[in-house]
């Protein structure tokens, strides 16, 4: 009941005093806050900056993480399988820009896509002859292929004629090519490689102020400073001796004749310093200079010793007060300048660890100076470098090829135990979400291929593994999803890996194009289910917020602890305080029944989540692959649940955290 209030004059001063005393207060803080603030030492700032930088999420679909999807341009759209060993254009086919229309790019979207890394899309040199539009006809001798290497770059400047309809709209059709995908919700990355060029570079297409790789270099040195190139004094350049590969399958052409002309020599793309390279060698190109000395000592200014812990913008500023550094430094930085103003989000830079790490502080860091949200994507493949050029060289991800893919590789073949990949992803804790995922790209494999697993089945259990271990980005390559197997034998190169030197049609890529619709309407039920597979996988490695949450790793504990669990079974958990994915996946070739256990630390992680004990509980556990569910059993401080793994089965089980419950 509501009662009148009765005025209190005593109660009435009281509060007068304590009213009094807290204004008082506020003026105190206050005259606290007008103080000059103390500056933060730079080192503060720096760190805190930095880890700004590494935290910042580039784009995904959802509360996940980036899913990169390589599509080697100039095979994706083409819808011929005549597939003829050094076929031509005419008689093989090829894709072209166009073909990466609405319903192509909803497809690739489906797969949880957040970019689109177009692979050979810079000017490379090639067969076809395009004399009629002022383009120089290349030589077939330092050419790889019918259709050519895309790291033999020839114009940095324009596209490859070959993808466009119209070869002298090619680089418009690019553009449209960059603003489709952008409507699409999908960002661009293209390659930049560094480290060579083309062994015939001339740009056609050079901007205002610039001009060609070599155009001033002094010639009678071996090396200058600003020469773009290394020469071999007193030497012509001698083509190599065939091995197993002729030229052009041996095929007639009136530039094949066994020499090219080139004097002095330069050396080649790979290091060489021979006049006349191996056959083995990156013939096809020429090393780039970025002020190493033959001798390997640098004609640049280092980096200071504390600069690892340095922001882009701190690296910049660096840079910016050198006046006299290598001209082929400012060569590439005009070169990723003119493809970001025209819309590329990104760069796969080539052989980065075979270009000082310098060079990549001043490249990188002028990117991100004013495109900060590029998405930077290096090769390098000495583990010692990693660190390096990434806190250094301001890289965002490298490749995890020769630790976690190539251990991963040995399980999918049953040769060799799972437990590294668990040492492995601790050993590389600091810097694990920059650490790119894959189970194929240009350079490797096909899964399906017998020199590798011989099913796309066995690329099951590894892609949940390498999809969902790390905060990293996870890589598709096309025809992955559909199971590709990359047996054709087209000329330049071996069966196993999609030719990316000649003509050709992808066949179980074809199926899922279905003549340009894009439907699937080709596929077996086996590849259908295979594709949604990947959809499903991918789609939780793009949108579920445990992505972005903490690794514990299950494997060592199930060895010592659990039941019939052994080195042909994988398993982890990754969490937030809201919700726990439990990851497991059999490589055995029958069926395993387990019995999983937690370890006590992941227990007392999810008490402290949830507020109090979690002994003789019960949670409910629900398959997101494939919509089995389980119970997660605790009871006297151990933690359990059973399941049944299929041949190459793989579960991921969500488990939401509540507090309280």
């Amino acid at each position: 009941m509501n009662k009148k209030a009765i005025f209190n004059p005593q109660r009435y001063l009281i509060c007068l005093l304590i009213l009094s005393i807290i204004l008082f207060s506020l003026q105190s803080c206050n005259k606290v806050q007008e103080q000059p603030k103390k500056e933060s030492s730079p080192h503060t700032k720096a760190m805190t900056e930095l880890s700004n930088q590494h935290k910042r999420k580039h784009h995904s679909l959802g509360q996940g993480k980036p899913v990169i999807y390589q599509v080697f341009t100039r095979l994706f759209g083409n819808k011929n399988d005549s597939n003829i060993p050094w076929g031509t254009m005419e008689q093989n086919g090829v894709g072209k820009f166009a073909d990466f229309n609405d319903e192509a790019l909803l497809g690739i979207k489906a797969l949880g896509t957040s970019y689109i890394w177009y692979t050979g899309v810079p000017h490379h040199a090639v067969i076809n002859d395009y004399s009629e539009y002022g383009i120089t006809n290349d030589d077939p001798d330092v050419v790889k292929g019918r259709a050519g290497s895309p790291y033999a770059v020839k114009d940095y400047y324009n596209v490859n004629p070959d993808l466009a309809i119209q070869a002298n709209n090619r680089l418009a059709e690019f553009e449209a090519l960059i603003r489709r995908t952008h409507k699409h919700g999908m960002k661009v990355i293209i390659d930049i490689v560094p480290n060579h060029v083309a062994r015939h570079y001339q740009s056609l297409s050079l901007p205002e102020g610039q001009n060609n790789f070599g155009a001033t270099d002094i010639t009678s040195l071996e090396y200058h400073k600003h020469n773009n190139f290394y020469y071999i004094q007193g030497e012509p350049f001698q083509v190599p001796d065939a091995e197993d590969q002729m030229v052009l399958g041996g095929e007639q052409h009136p530039l094949a004749d066994n020499t090219f002309e080139e004097v002095p020599a330069k050396w080649t793309g790979n290091g060489s310093r021979a006049a006349k390279p191996n056959a083995n060698d990156w013939y096809e190109t020429v090393k780039v200079n970025y002020g190493v000395r033959p001798d390997g000592t640098y004609d640049f200014p280092r980096l200071p010793d504390d600069f690892d812990d340095k922001t882009y913008k701190q690296h910049n500023e660096f840079w910016s007060q050198q006046t006299d550094l290598p001209d082929s430094w400012y060569k590439f930085e005009a070169i990723v300048h003119y493809w970001l103003e025209k819309g590329v989000d990104g760069f796969r830079y080539d052989m980065a660890e075979m270009v000082p790490v310098e060079f990549w502080s001043f490249l990188n860091a002028s990117i991100k100076v004013k495109y900060p949200e590029t998405l930077l994507l290096a090769e390098v493949y000495n583990p010692d470098l990693y660190r390096d050029y990434i806190q250094l060289g301001k890289m965002d991800y490298l490749y995890d090829k020769v630790e976690f893919y190539d251990s991963l590789k040995l399980v999918m073949q049953g040769k060799g135990p799972a437990s590294p990949l668990a040492e492995i992803q601790t050993s590389l804790a600091d810097i694990e979400q920059h650490m790119l995922h894959f189970l194929e790209n240009h350079d490797e494999q096909r899964i399906a291929s017998p020199e590798f697993a011989g099913s796309a089945e066995h690329g099951k259990p590894a892609m949940v593994v390498s999809a969902l271990i790390s905060r990293s980005p996870t890589m598709l390559y096309f025809g992955q999803d559909v199971g590709e197997d990359g047996s054709e034998d087209l000329g330049f190169g071996k069966p196993s890996r999609t030719s990316i030197f000649d003509y050709a049609g992808v066949p179980a890529h074809q199926a899922w194009m279905n003549n340009g619709k894009f439907d699937g309407g080709q596929l077996s039920l086996e590849q259908k289910q295979l594709r949604e597979f990947y959809k499903t996988l991918m789609n939780i490695s793009a949108r579920h917020p445990a992505m972005q949450g903490d690794f514990i790793s299950l494997h060592s504990h199930n060895l010592i602890t659990g039941e019939h669990y052994s080195e042909q079974q994988f398993s982890f958990v990754r969490y937030t305080n809201n919700v726990m994915l439990i990851v497991v996946s059999n490589f055995a070739m029958q069926t395993s029944k387990l019995r999983l256990k937690l370890p006590k630390n992941l227990i007392h992680r999810l008490e402290s989540i949830k507020g109090g004990s979690v002994a003789n509980k019960s949670y409910p556990l629900n398959d997101l692959l494939g919509g089995d569910t389980s119970h997660l059993l605790f009871n006297d401080n151990t933690a359990t649940f059973d399941l049944e793994l299929s041949p190459m089965q793989s579960q991921v089980f969500e488990l939401v955290l509540t507090s309280g419950d």
